[in-house]
Order: structure tokens, then C-alpha cells, then sequence
């Protein structure tokens, strides 16, 4: 399978799932679509967002080795709304190394507090913020300082649900 063309050419469940069963738990075939990820147009970067997360909460060892990299695109704030939600969907279900830790943290209290992100992101961004805080006090009670200040304003279920499940587990 060309990902690349078949990317370009449509966007679907189907496609998706097709290219998670191509690309299974091949390195290789995995580094295309990481490439198209970190490189591609910003089409085929949205569109490869999708099938790279399945394939990394399938096989979270074929992440490992580009976690830098993902933190670095979480961090850039040009990026369609699939790239930070993919990421954090695939931060949410992995094991994270510690030296990564306060870089993720920093990146879904930026979510949090940023206005202008939608709701998956701020919701995906809770949990790993949480995953991540429950091991440090001072981390836990600066998120749950984020977290009851969210509660003051209008929000979604999803960010509802999250929170309280959040402020319980910290």
C-alpha cells in the first residue's frame, strides 16, 4: 500500500483502519507514516494523525522512539485540531518516561487554559495531565487549581466528566 497516496486520496474510517491492519507492528511501515506525520503536507498531516494513533496504543513500542518528536509538534500551536488530539490520545494510553513528563505536563496545561482549543483536546489533555500529576504533589494541586478554575465557566460534558474524574483520582 502507497500510504501516502492513499491518504492524499481520501479520508475515512475504512482508509484508517485499513492502514492500521497494513501497517500492524512493522517498524518500517510505521516510520512512513510517522514520516507523513512530522513532514507531510498539512492535509496528509491531519489525515495520518488518525491511523498513527491506533497503531501506537496498538503497539506502543513503535512509538517509543519518537516521542520527542511528538512532544515537539504538541508544542507548536499551527497545528490542525488532530494533531494535539491524536497525540494526547496516544499519550493517554501509553507509558510515558519521566524525562518527558514536565514537557507533556506543561503542553495540557496550555491546552487547558487556552480558550481556542476544542473540547477532545482539553479532555484528552486533562487525563494525561492527571496521569502524570498523581506522582508529584505540587504538580496534583497545580492542575487541580486548573481544574476547579475550568469549573467556574460554561463546559462541555466531556470536560465535565473529565475533571471529576480527575479531582478524584488526585
Amino acid at each position: 500500500m502507497d500510504i501516502e497516496k492513499r491518504l492524499s486520496e481520501e479520508h475515512s474510517r475504512t482508509l484508517t483502519m485499513a492502514v492500521v491492519d497494513y501497517i500492524g507492528d512493522d517498524k518500517t511501515k510505521f516510520k512512513v507514516l510517522m514520516d507523513l506525520f512530522l513532514n507531510g503536507q498539512p492535509k496528509l498531516i491531519q489525515r495520518a494523525a488518525w491511523p498513527l494513533s491506533y497503531v501506537a496504543i496498538a503497539h506502543p513500542e513503535l512509538i517509543k522512539p519518537y516521542l520527542g518528536k511528538l512532544i515537539i509538534k504538541l508544542q507548536q500551536t499551527d497545528n490542525h485540531p488532530s494533531v494535539p488530539r491524536n497525540i494526547l490520545r496516544i499519550l493517554q494510553e501509553i507509558e510515558i518516561p519521566e524525562k518527558y513528563e514536565g514537557y507533556i505536563v506543561e503542553c495540557c496545561f496550555s491546552i487547558l487554559t487556552r480558550e481556542a482549543d476544542p473540547i477532545a483536546s482539553k479532555a484528552f489533555a486533562i487525563t494525561v495531565a492527571t496521569k502524570i500529576c498523581k506522582k508529584y504533589p505540587d504538580l496534583k494541586n497545580e492542575l487541580r487549581l486548573h481544574l476547579e478554575h475550568m469549573q467556574n465557566y460554561p463546559m462541555a460534558p466531556a470536560i465535565k466528566v473529565r475533571i471529576k474524574r480527575s479531582l478524584k483520582e488526585i
